[in-house]
């Protein structure tokens, strides 16, 4: 076998990305660079790593074996440069950290900012994803460390307290919902919502609660911003549910009405997760602690 970390690192980015285009991009080398290396991968491990079709590339089974050793190779040629820059530069490296919306919105920019500060040699590639697709990727070796909420499977994961948080349902004054003190989701689901962009974390939570109880949000807009939905919301156009943090920050005015919701699973406690910290990078587990304090 013929190859190096770049050949590993390249087969990686195009695994998560789904695309030889996008996986380059994301190595930092040229299309033809990028293609002629995967092409001599294959060629030295005698095997296709990639189903092509018309929408990208799916890893063949050969090709999810080697995904599973490259993560473990790189992690310990991380733990290495680690060890040794330590000397030298302090912490430098890349961490890898999914979150659900309410933690990348409202908690996590100021802690991060304070530990990027003070880290200059550590970079952080923050993604958003809903909170049950983030344990699997920290299994998979796909991610880092996760921000999520402790309702979902954390078997096999080393936890840390983060924040609490609650999912609060917001009307216009005139509305009538507004009346009500306290009610549940599927309640609601009569009503039209200004609901947040499709794809966010928890525009998918609030989806699958909505199909749990065999309905589905009536969703008259979608909004990228809860500042955005709330201005929505006062102007008669629906309701929205948004992080209790998020009300209080906004500072909503006399046109609206938070109305608490009864069920379990929208109150929040948001940890952070990793798989075998102790093992860890020193900056992953330094995020760690920055990020709980």
């Amino acid at each position: 076998m013929h190859f190096d970390l770049t050949d590993l690192r390249l087969f990686l980015n195009i695994c998560e990305k789904g695309s030889i285009t996008a996986g380059a991009a994301a190595s930092h080398l040229a299309l033809p660079s990028a293609s002629a290396r995967l092409r001599g991968l294959e060629a030295s491990l005698g095997t296709p790593l990639f189903s092509r079709e018309r929408r990208g590339v799916t890893a063949t089974p050969a090709g999810l074996a080697l995904a599973h050793h490259a993560r473990l190779l790189l992690q310990q040629v991380a733990h290495l440069q680690e060890d040794l820059g330590e000397y030298a530069l302090g912490f430098k490296g890349r961490v890898r950290l999914l979150c659900n919306t309410a933690a990348i919105s409202e908690f996590l920019p100021d802690p991060l900012a304070d530990f990027l500060k003070a880290h200059p040699n550590v970079d952080v590639d923050v993604q958003e994803q809903p909170s049950y697709r983030i344990v699997p990727a920290l299994v998979q070796g796909a991610a880092d460390v996760g921000i999520v909420s402790d309702a979902v499977d954390l078997s096999g994961m080393d936890v840390v307290p983060f924040r609490t948080d609650r999912l609060e349902l917001l009307t216009p004054a005139d509305h009538p919902l507004a009346r009500r003190g306290t009610l549940r989701y599927a309640e609601t689901l009569d009503h039209d919502y200004v609901a947040l962009e499709a794809g966010s974390a928890l525009s998918s939570h609030l989806d699958d609660q909505a199909a749990r109880a065999g309905r589905q949000m009536r969703a008259r807009v979608r909004m990228r911003t809860f500042a955005s939905m709330a201005r929505m919301v006062e102007r008669g156009v629906g309701v929205a549910v948004i992080p209790q943090s998020a009300a209080r920050r906004l500072r909503l005015g006399a046109g609206l009405r938070r109305l608490a919701l009864a069920d379990d699973w929208a109150d929040r406690r948001l940890v952070l997760c990793v798989r075998g910290l102790a093992a860890a990078p020193g900056y992953v587990q330094a995020l760690v602690q920055a990020l709980r304090a």
